[in-house]
C-alpha cells in the first residue's frame, strides 16, 4: 500500500465483507455443520446479513464502552456468531486476541497477563476457567458471555457477572437500515493479536497489521488461484474468515479445530458434498485422518454414519487443497490423493503465524522429490509465493539489527531461514527480547528469522532441514533433525524418529528416539537388537548420519495437539538422558 493511503487510514479487513453484501448480497457467506440427535444439521447466512449482523454487533459494543483501540479475548468456538462478533471487531477497530486453547492454562494465562484485553468474549466454558485460573483479572473490564443461537445466555451471563450477547444487542439496538461507520486504520496499524502455540517455545503474541492480512488474501487469489464464488471447507478458523473475504463461503464441518486428529471424517466427507465445495484447508493431521478414512481398509478411526468403507471416497469438487502448519508426510498424501479428482493439487504451505504464506508446492511436484528427502536432502517445501524473498543467513544465537547482503550463503548451504514480504509481522506484542532475536531491519521494512534451517537450490526453492533449537552439535558433527530422521523413517518397523541431543562421558551424543508402527509393536517376533542394527546400517550408509550409533524405543512420542507432527523433541532429550543415566 501507498504512503498516502497509510495517511488517509483507508485499511480494514471488512471492506471486503462490506464490498460483498452489495454485489453478491444473498449469496451463503457461511454454513455451520452441527451433529444434533443423530444427523447432521447446517445453520446458513448470506453475506448481507452477515454484514448487517456484524454492523449491529460493533454499534452495541461502541455503547457497551468498547472502542477502538481497546483489546478482546475472543474464545467462540466457530459459529454464525463466531463470524460476526469477529468482523464487528475489525469494523470497531477492537484488537481481537486470538488464542489456541490446546496451548494449556498455564499459557493462556501469561498470554493474558501479556496481552491485557479490556474485554473478555468467550462462550461459558471459557468464561468458567477464566474465573477459575484468573485469566485477565487485572485487565479486563467488560464480559460477554456467547451461547449458540443465545440459548441460555443470559442466565450463564448473570451468574459470571456479564452481559450475554442476545442481552447487548436487545439493549444496543441499532436503528433499522443504519449502517455503521467502519473504523479506518493506516496500513500498518495494529489489528489483531494472533499467539503462537507455543509448540516450540512460548507462546508469543504475533501483531497483526491490516496490511498483513491483505498481502494474505492477495496470495490466496493471485498464487492459489481462489476466486468470488468458491465454497470454502474451513477446518481453522483464522483461514475460515478469509472466505468473506474473498467472496468465497466457510463451511466450518462438526470438529474441534485444535484437535484435528480427532476429526470425524464421515462428517467433513458430507459437509464437501453437501456444498460441493472447491477448497479444502487442511492441516497434515486431518490429511492423515482423511486419507486413511476414504481409502478401503486403511481406515484407523471407525466412521460414525458409515459401517465401513468399500471404495474410494472421491471428493469430486474440490479444485484444489491447501495444507500448512506442519510438513505432511509423503505417505499421507500420497494416500489421500486418491480421493481427488486427476490433476487436483495438494498444495502444502509453508510458513508460520508470524509469516503466511511464504512458499508452496504441490504434491505431484513434492512426490517427485521424495528419493531426495528419504536420503537425506530435507524436506522441499516449494517456491516462494509472489512479493516474497527467501534468504539463508549462518546459524547463529546473536541479535541482527541491520539486514546485508554479505549475510546470505549460497545455494546449497544450510542455514537460517530468512523472509520479508507484506505478509511478515514486525514484532511480538510486548515482547522486546524476542523481537530484536527474531527481526532485522531493513530499511523501512523489516526480515524475520524463522528459527528454521534449511538452504534453497539452484531453481530457488527452499528445503526445510528443521528447527535451529533442534539442531545437534557435537565436536566434530552439526546434524539437522528432517534431513537424519527421514533416512531411518524408510524402515518398515518405524513409525518416526527424533534426533536428540545427550551427554555420554560428558560429551555431547547424537541419539535416534524410534518410535515403532502400529504393526511393529503387536509383532511378538519383533527384536529391538535386530532393529538397531539395522538403523546402524542406514547410518553409516549416509554423511549425515554416520555420527549417529545410540537408539532408543519410545512407545508413544509427545506431539503437539493441532498438528499431531511437531515432536517436543525437548522432553524426548530429557527423557532420553534419564534413560541412559
Amino acid at each position: 500500500m501507498t504512503e498516502t493511503m497509510a495517511a488517509s487510514k483507508e485499511a480494514n479487513l471488512c471492506r471486503h465483507l462490506a464490498h460483498a453484501a452489495i454485489t453478491t448480497p444473498k449469496a451463503l457467506a457461511v454454513a455451520v455443520q452441527k451433529y444434533q440427535r443423530g444427523q447432521l444439521n447446517y445453520h446458513e447466512i448470506d453475506f448481507v446479513t452477515l454484514h448487517q449482523q456484524s454492523d449491529a454487533i460493533a454499534y452495541a459494543l461502541n455503547a457497551y464502552g468498547l472502542k477502538a483501540g481497546m483489546k478482546a479475548v475472543l474464545m467462540v468456538t466457530p459459529s454464525i456468531e463466531f463470524f460476526a462478533l469477529t468482523f464487528a471487531l475489525f469494523k470497531a477497530g477492537i484488537i481481537p486476541i486470538l488464542v489456541d486453547p490446546g496451548m494449556g492454562i498455564k499459557n493462556l494465562k501469561q498470554c493474558f497477563a501479556e496481552s491485557a484485553p479490556d474485554i473478555f468474549i468467550g462462550i461459558p466454558k471459557a468464561h468458567i476457567a477464566r474465573m477459575l485460573f484468573g485469566w485477565g483479572k487485572a485487565s479486563v473490564k467488560k464480559l460477554l458471555t456467547v451461547t449458540e443461537n443465545g440459548i441460555g445466555a443470559d442466565v450463564l451471563a448473570t451468574l459470571i457477572g456479564g452481559m450475554s450477547l442476545t442481552t447487548l444487542l436487545k439493549r444496543y439496538p441499532v436503528k433499522p437500515g443504519q449502517a455503521f461507520t467502519m473504523v479506518k486504520l493506516s496500513d500498518d496499524e495494529m489489528s489483531a493479536i494472533l499467539f503462537t502455540s507455543g509448540s516450540t517455545g512460548i507462546p508469543k503474541g504475533v501483531v497483526y497489521s491490516h496490511k498483513m492480512f491483505e498481502a494474505q488474501i492477495t496470495a490466496l487469489k493471485e498464487d492459489y488461484g481462489i476466486k468470488p464464488g468458491e465454497r470454502d471447507l474451513a477446518t481453522f478458523p483464522l483461514f475460515s474468515l478469509f472466505g468473506p473475504a474473498l467472496g468465497m463461503a466457510s463451511i466450518v464441518p462438526d470438529m474441534d479445530a485444535s484437535k484435528p486428529i480427532t476429526a470425524n471424517a464421515d462428517f467433513i466427507f458430507a459437509a464437501i458434498e453437501k456444498y460441493q465445495c472447491t477448497n479444502l484447508f487442511a492441516n497434515p493431521a486431518l490429511i492423515e485422518v482423511l486419507g486413511q478414512a476414504g481409502v478401503p481398509d486403511s481406515s484407523a478411526n471407525k466412521p460414525l454414519l458409515k459401517a465401513s468403507v468399500k471404495e474410494i471416497v472421491k471428493l469430486n469438487s474440490l479444485k484444489r487443497v491447501i495444507s500448512a502448519g506442519a510438513p505432511a508426510t509423503l505417505s499421507s498424501i500420497a494416500r489421500f490423493t486418491q480421493l481427488l479428482s486427476d490433476n487436483v493439487p495438494v498444495l502444502t504451505s509453508y510458513g508460520a503465524t508470524e509469516s503466511l504464506p511464504l512458499t508452496k508446492i504441490s504434491s505431484a511436484d513434492l512426490l517427485a522429490t521424495s528419493h531426495i528427502t528419504d536420503n537425506g536432502g530435507g524436506i522441499c517445501v516449494g517456491s516462494p509465493v509472489k512479493g516474497v524473498e527467501l534468504s539463508i543467513i549462518a546459524i547463529s544465537e546473536d541479535i541482527i539489527d541491520t539486514w546485508s547482503d554479505e549475510l546470505v550463503l549460497p545455494v546449497n548451504t544450510i542455514g537460517e531461514i530468512v523472509v520479508k514480504g507484506d505478509m511478515v509481522s514486525h514484532q511480538y506484542y510486548r515482547r522486546e527480547l524476542a523481537t530484536a532475536q527474531a527481526k532485522i531491519r531493513d530499511g523501512q521494512g523489516v526480515r524475520h528469522r524463522m528459527g528454521d534451517l534449511g538452504y534453497l537450490d539452484a531453481s530457488g526453492r527452499l528445503w526445510m532441514c528443521g528447527r535451529k533449537a533442534h539442531r545437534v552439535t557435537t565436536e566434530t558433527d552439526v546434524l539437522f533433525s528432517i534431513p537424519c530422521e527421514r533416512i531411518f523413517n524408510i524402515h518398515s518397523a518405524v513409525k518416526r524418529t527424533a534426533l536428540v541431543s545427550v551427554t555420554i562421558y560428558q560429551k555431547s551424543v547424537p541419539l535416534l528416539c524410534v518410535e515403532l508402527t502400529d504393526e511393529a509393536k503387536k509383532d511378538d517376533k519383533f527384536d529391538e537388537t535386530m532393529l538397531f542394527s539395522a538403523l546402524k546400517v542406514l547410518a553409516l550408509a549416509h554423511k549425515q548420519t554416520s555420527a549417529i550409533s545410540h537408539f532408543l524405543i519410545h512407545d508413544d512420542f509427545p506431539v503437539d495437539i493441532r498438528h499431531n507432527a511437531k515432536i517436543f523433541r525437548e522432553k524426548l532429550a530429557v527423557w532420553a538422558q534419564a534413560e541412559l543415566d
